[in-house]
């Protein structure tokens, strides 16, 4: 009886133990393989996986709604997802107090991954005022969501960041975007959850485009990004591989050390045919790109989608079936298209102002209320229905000790964190000029994107 009592002790102790340590959430089963980063490409199991995929985000500026949530919606375009021969859709904003099973149940049955966008127009960066906008309660908004959404298997990617900076004075504001790739990396890790790769979603432009790249992928591994992807709208039909100047960002990422892939793309200067895809998807790029996503499944007021809603009605536009002869008459390369097994960092881009204000590799300490979240979880995330966090909670104040371990990194520092975050008029509109080079990027999308761009998360390029 004894003997009974201290068992029982014992796994009560060690039950509470495990209770305390373990994720607020179970994992979410399914028969679809997850992907994992070997070099610089993505890989299903033993074999090269490229994105064949579309941004995903119906709704446009009237409103902001949450796909994934959507059950029906979500089933009724899974449809045309197989149709269009997709593995991967794009959704820029979720609702991290909503229930998303029956969507990624779906879409796991469908052999369909999710790239998921973390921020919200809320709860973001803001790229004029980066230090206020980078605190615990933004943190711990974009945990509860990674929380939730790393349980499913077919999760492919996070994007910590899309577009936060897009010319060389916004450049001041890399580090802090770096800094919440590697705390949600950190997060990832302290929960013992799969870790899924994190990395930010660029602006293509000419200014910083290859040292927002090399900086992602510099310093110590807590530090550096699991991807790298950008928004490339310079492809625009009739062109050519050269025409665009592919053949020069193949040259340029050549022996980069991270997977690459672009997270929009689609110019519609002209028609569209999406000739691009079959240069794309060929050992002219393969040995560096791993696919992409196409701007976008919806027709939102831009001129871009491939498809029309109407009162849950679905009809496909000229664009579809451009997009589908596309991808129907381009298979993948056979093997591993020639990507770089190694991998690796490489060193961190000299600083060059005005067109790249950074020096170093120094980032920021994870705000001090923010480190138990790392111990304890997140919690549950308040949803679209949140008040916001650009202008509320604590800030960090120290300098992150490089190195200092994937599962805790950051949470030490040379300096200390603390302080509140004060008002901030920094989320003012941007304007995006209607051309850059050879890109002809949308200038009407979601309101995910419209005021997300304000303060550098927005899907809007350039």
């Amino acid at each position: 009886m004894k003997a009974n009592f201290i068992s029982l002790a014992t796994a009560l102790t060690l039950g509470a133990s495990l209770v305390q340590a373990a994720p607020s959430a179970e994992k979410r089963d399914s028969n679809i393989t997850p992907i994992t980063v070997k070099g610089n490409a993505f890989f299903k199991g033993k074999d090269r996986f490229y994105m064949r995929g579309v941004d995903y985000q119906p709704g446009g500026s009237s409103k902001l709604s949450d796909p994934i949530a959507d059950a029906e919606g979500c089933k009724r375009d899974i449809k045309n997802f197989k149709d269009l021969g997709l593995n991967t859709i794009r959704v820029y904003s979720v609702d991290n107090s909503a229930d998303h099973d029956e969507c990624m149940s779906a879409l796991a049955d469908a052999g369909i991954y999710l790239v998921l966008d973390v921020n919200t127009p809320k709860y973001s960066l803001n790229r004029k005022d980066p230090a206020t906008s980078y605190n615990d309660v933004y943190l711990q908004y974009i945990f509860a969501t990674i929380d939730k959404f790393a349980r499913y298997d077919n999760t492919l990617a996070f994007f910590s960041g899309n577009e936060v900076i897009n010319d060389g004075p916004s450049s001041k504001a890399a580090p802090y975007v770096k800094a919440v790739t590697r705390d949600l990396r950190s997060y990832l890790k302290a929960q013992n959850l799969r870790q899924v790769p994190v990395g930010y979603s660029a602006a293509d432009v000419n200014t910083n485009r290859l040292e927002m790249a090399e900086y992602m992928n510099c310093g110590t591994d807590d530090e550096r990004s699991d991807f790298f992807a950008f928004n490339d709208y310079s492809w625009c039909d009739p062109s050519s591989f050269t025409t665009s100047e592919w053949d020069q960002k193949v040259k340029n990422f050549t022996g980069y050390g991270l997977p690459l892939f672009l997270s929009e793309y689609g110019c519609n200067t002209n028609t569209r045919k999406f000739q691009e895809v079959a240069t794309l998807y060929s050992t002219k790029m393969t040995g560096v790109y791993s696919g992409g996503l196409v701007y976008e499944y919806s027709e939102e007021g831009s001129n871009y989608g491939l498809v029309k809603i109407s009162d849950n009605k679905v009809t496909t536009l000229k664009d579809y079936d451009a997009l589908k002869s596309a991808f129907d008459k381009t298979d993948n390369p056979s093997g591993d298209g020639q990507y770089n097994a190694t991998g690796g960092s490489n060193p961190c881009p000299k600083k060059n102002a005005p067109n790249w204000a950074v020096s170093g590799d120094a980032l920021p300490a994870i705000p001090k209320p923010a480190e138990k979240y790392l111990k304890s979880g997140a919690g549950k995330g308040d949803g679209f229905s949140g008040d916001g966090s650009q202008n509320a909670g604590t800030t960090s104040t120290g300098t992150a000790t490089s190195g200092s371990g994937e599962g805790a990194a950051a949470t030490g520092g040379t300096g200390t964190s603390g302080g509140s975050s004060t008002t901030s008029s920094g989320a003012a509109f941007a304007v995006r000029p209607a051309t850059f080079g050879f890109s002809a990027a949308p200038i009407a999308v979601s309101l995910v994107t419209a005021m997300s761009t304000l303060v550098g998360v927005g899907m809007i390029l350039l």
